[in-house]
């Protein structure tokens, strides 16, 4: 059951008088005689619960470094170079003599599964020292209290081991030392409570004594984390998602499912149990871009499928997984597994159902209880393949479809007819997921703004009789796609909203709809524009963020139609509209987006008489197309609470210019 009428009453509670009111605004010249609009309040369709949701990918430090709150980077020294994120001082590197320098770390195989842990060997314990740098710095609020954690073995000679969170000057924040007292592997836990909030500190260890000591797993968590989870996500992120009140979770990706070879695809079993038991994988935004190379991103898969999963319950919202189907990604290798050879990749979607929805007596079911959660997840829907095209793709999901439809007749399968929004690669898609019955299609769509105004009719004329759509990644591009110099500005914002309406009207075929990419590192992004942006300390929301959920948190239950003269809204006069009714808080809610940069005043006729005299509008608008959110400014372009008239079943309202207007009224 999605959250409403409450969440709703909390988002917008408290209302924002004014929205830049230091910048020069643009006139508001009003335009003749109000345009007339009718609402026929006859359901047309069901809105679907899934309609907007969520898609996720651990792109630009999404996970590590952002969703995941661990803040130590390589804590396990895994790595192909497993000093990567510490900094050695005084350490003895190249001598052969092993009693001159000040102390070194020599890094052994631990297991078949190629975990490591480090031998640190120290001669002069006042000078050695090795300091993690987290990711980008490590984030920490005074008067808040971070669990540290860490493993350590086989200590001779050493006394104890300091750990600081140190400053940029080398200033204490927190410390706490431990004395090595085990032969055996050892957990040492300690709280820290920094004396001063700062975004770039460092952890700094120590010594006390010479001689050796063995450390692994070291681990630093904000004890502030969503739901209060032990090593578990970043609360502020996550509240951001979660006031989006989302229908639907994908993950894990995008393009990360597939991988740049088939050997670094994303493997779903490597990503559950212990965290001890998940193994460490390139990112494949590692160096995909040569303007934003990142060689320190890797997945260290503590946000893996199980807590995906519980991040789907926790909100609210379907989880809806994407797998790979035996393709590396296309715009890499292309690597293929052969279709004999299919059998172990469709095996793991079988077992993902049976983790997911199996009961306790099998053996997935069995490791989802044994993570915690003996109850199902009751997932419906599942995506085969993120973005491939040709017949080498359909060959194989057509492999996928019939062994999955016949074990598991009603998980509902996702396909795709490419990356791209129209073209020969795009049309054969779609003519083979007819000839498939797929049940859902993934299309996206990263285009500039004007496309978005120009194809807010795109599904008005798709055939009803095929298969639904899921409109998967989509993002107005205010450069061009790839560009660093992408912006999320308002200009980008407004046209989603205009295209969203489309989406609206269509909500008969189109069953489900996701913005992308979703989340940002300040200092380790990959690709813009993206619709939260955050840093070690701070978190907010793109102007597209605030469009994306203000339709979602007033989607409704139900379709119905706006019309000018009998024709919907679509870029008449500069407006878009889309109208629905919600049974269960019983309001009628028009969603109406002016493009223009003056005033435009329509006369809504609702056709009933039983109406509230007075109604809300929740608005969103900035004077200029240019403007964005920013860490300075996260609510330049937010939500405004204002109220409106009704008078006899008509409300007469002015859009402001480049806005985007929910009217809510109820019955």
């Amino acid at each position: 059951m999605r959250k409403k009428t409450l969440k709703t009453l909390v988002l917008y509670g408290i209302i924002i008088l004014a929205i830049a009111c230091n910048q020069e605004k643009p006139k508001s010249v009003e335009i003749g005689e109000p345009i007339d609009l009718d609402i026929n309040t006859t359901s047309i369709a069901k809105i679907q619960p899934t309609m907007y949701g969520i898609f996720y990918e651990d792109i630009n430090f999404a996970a590590d470094g952002g969703l995941y709150a661990e803040l130590i980077k390589n804590g396990s020294f895994e790595f192909p170079d497993p000093k990567m994120g510490w900094e050695e001082t005084n350490s003895l590197k190249y001598s052969l003599n092993k009693n001159s320098g000040f102390g070194n770390i020599t890094n052994y195989i631990k297991d078949q599964n190629n975990k490591r842990f480090s031998h640190f060997v120290v001669h002069q314990a006042d000078n050695y020292q090795i300091i993690n740098e987290g990711f980008r710095g490590i984030g920490v609020k005074e008067g808040e209290k971070y669990d540290l954690s860490l493993k350590m073995a086989h200590a001779k000679g050493i006394d104890k081991v300091h750990f600081n969170l140190i400053d940029s000057l080398d200033n204490t924040l927190a410390s706490v030392s431990f004395v090595p007292d085990s032969e055996d592997w050892k957990t040492y836990e300690a709280v820290l409570e920094p004396n001063k909030t700062n975004a770039k500190a460092k952890l700094k260890l120590t010594f006390e004594g010479k001689g050796s000591v063995d450390i692994d797993r070291v681990s630093l968590f904000p004890q502030e984390t969503w739901k209060g989870r032990k090593k578990g996500l970043r609360k502020d992120l996550v509240q951001l998602l979660d006031d989006m009140d989302p229908g639907f979770l994908r993950f894990p990706g995008g393009c990360i499912v597939e991988g740049r070879t088939l050997a670094q695809r994303y493997q779903w079993k490597k990503t559950v149990g212990t965290l001890d038991q998940r193994e460490l994988l390139i990112n494949r935004w590692n160096d995909e871009f040569a303007h934003r190379p990142t060689p320190d991103y890797y997945q260290s898969f503590g946000l893996g499928f199980f807590e995906y999963f519980q991040l789907s319950e926790d909100m609210g919202a379907e989880p809806l997984p994407i797998l790979g189907c035996g393709m590396a990604c296309q715009f890499n290798t292309g690597e293929l597994v052969p279709l004999g050879e299919l059998d172990p990749y469709v095996q793991d979607a079988l077992d993902l159902i049976e983790f997911a929805n199996g009961g306790l007596d099998t053996q997935w079911g069995s490791v989802r209880n044994d993570m915690g959660h003996p109850e199902p997840f009751n997932m419906k829907y599942l995506g085969i393949g993120n973005e491939q095209w040709g017949p080498e793709y359909f060959d194989r999901y057509k492999i996928f479809a019939d062994i999955i439809s016949e074990k598991y007749p009603n998980i509902v399968l996702v396909s795709t007819p490419g990356p791209f929004p129209e073209g020969d690669m795009f049309d054969y898609g779609w003519e083979q997921v007819r000839k498939l019955n797929v049940p859902i299609v993934d299309e996206h769509y990263y285009q500039n703004p004007k496309w978005f105004l120009e194809n807010a009719d795109r599904y008005d004329s798709y055939d009803r009789n095929g298969p639904k759509v899921f409109a998967g990644e989509y993002a107005a591009q205010s450069v061009q796609t790839v560009s660093p110099e992408n912006k999320n500005n308002w200009e980008c914002a407004l046209a989603e909203a205009a295209f969203m309406t489309g989406l609206e009207r269509n909500a008969d075929l189109v069953h489900l709809t996701s913005y992308a990419p979703l989340m940002a590192h300040e200092e380790g992004w990959q690709w813009k524009p993206d619709l939260i942006w955050f840093n070690n300390l701070e978190s907010f929301g793109s102007a597209n963020y605030y469009v994306q959920r203000l339709f979602s948190n007033h989607s409704g239950t139900d379709l119905i139609s706006i019309t000018q003269g009998g024709k919907p809204l679509i870029g008449q006069n500069g407006i878009y509209a889309s109208a629905v009714k919600d049974l269960e808080s019983n309001e009628l809610i028009i969603k109406l987006v002016n493009t223009k940069d003056v005033t435009k005043n329509v006369d809504l006729n609702m056709g009933l008489k039983d109406l509230t005299k007075i109604g809300e509008v929740v608005l969103l608008t900035s004077p200029n197309l240019t403007d964005e959110n920013s860490f300075e400014h996260p609510k330049n372009i937010s939500p405004v609470l204002k109220e409106v008239n009704v008078e006899e079943g008509v409300v007469n309202y002015g859009m402001p210019p480049y806005s985007v207007s929910v009217l809510k009224i109820k019955m």
